[in-house]
C-alpha cells in the first residue's frame, strides 16, 4: 500500500522538465514567428517558380537558335557540295568551244569523215561528261531573250520572229544545277521600223 502511494506521487522537478502539454494553444511569438515563416516560404517559392519560367525561356531560345545554326551549316555545306565543280566546269568549256569550231572548220572545208567523225565524237563524250556531273547546256535558239540566262551582244531585223527572240548564238551557255556557269551569248530580233523604214519613235509629219 505504501509502495503504491510512493508510485502515484508525482516529483515536481519532473513535471516541470517535462514542459507544457502538447496540446496547448501556441502563444502570440510563436504564431507571428509561424506567419513569418509561411510569407519568407512562399515568396522564395514564386522567386523560384518565375526563375524557372525565365530559364525554360532561355532553353526554348538556345534550341531554336542552335537548330536555325544547324539548318544554316547544313544549306552552306550542301551549296558548298552541289557547286564545287564550278571552277573545273568554267575551265572545261573552252575546250569543248574549240572542239565545237574544229567541227565547224571541217564541215565546211570537206575535211576527211573519219577526221570530222573523231571531233564529234570527242564532243559527244564530254558534253556526256558534263551532263553527268550535273552541267547542262542553256537552250537558247528562237527561245525569248532572258537577261539571267543570255548575254546579247548584238540586234538584227526578222520579220520571222518576235522582238528579242534569240535569232542566233555566238556561243552557247551552261548551267550547273540551277547556276549559271557561263550565259549564252546571242543575236536577238530587233524592233520592226513603224512605216516605210523610219526610226522607232521618229514623227511621221516631219
Amino acid at each position: 500500500m505504501a509502495a503504491n502511494e510512493e508510485h502515484a506521487r508525482i516529483d515536481p522537478a519532473t513535471q516541470a522538465s517535462e514542459g507544457p502539454q502538447s496540446g496547448g494553444e501556441p502563444t502570440a511569438e510563436q504564431a507571428a514567428a509561424d506567419q513569418l515563416f509561411q510569407d519568407a516560404e512562399g515568396g522564395e517559392l514564386d522567386q523560384l517558380r518565375a526563375d524557372l519560367e525565365e530559364m525554360k525561356d532561355r532553353a526554348l531560345r538556345s534550341q531554336a537558335e542552335l537548330e536555325n545554326y544547324r539548318r544554316r551549316v547544313a544549306r552552306q555545306m550542301d551549296e558548298e557540295r552541289r557547286y564545287a565543280e564550278l571552277p573545273l566546269v568554267h575551265d572545261l568549256l573552252p575546250v569543248v568551244d574549240n572542239i565545237h569550231r574544229a567541227i565547224e572548220a571541217a564541215e565546211k572545208a570537206g575535211e576527211a569523215p573519219a577526221l570530222l567523225q573523231g571531233f564529234q565524237m570527242v564532243a559527244r563524250q564530254l558534253e556526256d561528261v558534263l551532263g553527268k556531273h550535273h552541267c547542262t547546256r542553256i537552250e537558247a535558239l528562237h527561245k525569248p531573250f532572258d537577261p539571267h540566262l543570255h548575254a546579247a551582244i548584238a540586234q538584227q531585223p526578222s520579220p520571222e520572229y518576235e522582238p528579242m527572240t534569240i535569232v542566233l548564238v555566238t556561243q552557247e551557255g551552261y548551267l550547273l544545277h540551277d547556276r549559271v556557269v557561263r550565259p549564252s551569248q546571242v543575236i536577238v530580233a530587233a524592233p520592226a521600223a513603224e512605216s516605210s523604214g523610219a526610226a522607232p519613235g521618229a514623227d511621221p509629219a516631219a
